[in-house]
């Protein structure tokens, strides 16, 4: 496989599991914070978005550490992305009303409420694993262990997004 379709994949499985794992850094410490949060992917724009809100402290965490680490997962279809990047916080009424959907009203009355902002996330690095689906990863596991020898339970690729 070519670079450029690794990259196009990666894209299309964030794209299609769309809910990840956010992880910062909390600020205090050596201690990672991880939350589930609907990502919006745009790939023209290589960055993936977030509506969050000021008063949760990812802004805060952010702040003092850009890092951050995207993980997403489709248990059903064992496909599963890991991205590192970069995260700053905007306050983009314009992209709020871009990104709000009917899922963001059971966090805010309104899109206009002012502790929305969008937390975008520039990719650096990618790693994914996209396997067959379960019953073919059940089967090769149990031949695998059968047979003593290892199963190959699909594709994993890391990559500079």
């Amino acid at each position: 496989m070519t670079h450029h379709t690794d990259q196009d994949r990666a894209w299309s499985m964030i794209e299609e599991i769309g809910i990840c794992m956010l992880v910062t850094h909390d600020g205090s410490g050596d201690q990672l914070r991880a939350r589930p949060m609907s990502a919006h992917a745009a790939r023209d724009e290589d960055a993936i978005y977030f509506l969050t809100d000021i008063r949760n402290h990812k802004d805060d965490e952010v702040e003092i550490n850009d890092n951050v680490c995207l993980t997403f997962a489709e248990n059903d279809d064992y496909r599963y992305v890991s991205v590192t990047g970069t995260a700053n916080m905007l306050d983009d009424r314009r992209k709020i009303d871009e990104l709000w959907s009917t899922a963001a009203k059971a966090f805010w009355e309104s899109k206009d409420d002012p502790n929305i902002r969008v937390l975008r996330v520039r990719p650096a690095m990618a790693e994914f694993w996209d396997n067959p689906g379960k019953i073919v990863t059940t089967v090769k596991m149990a031949a695998a262990a059968v047979t003593g020898s290892k199963p190959n339970l699909g594709e994993n690729r890391k990559l500079i997004l």
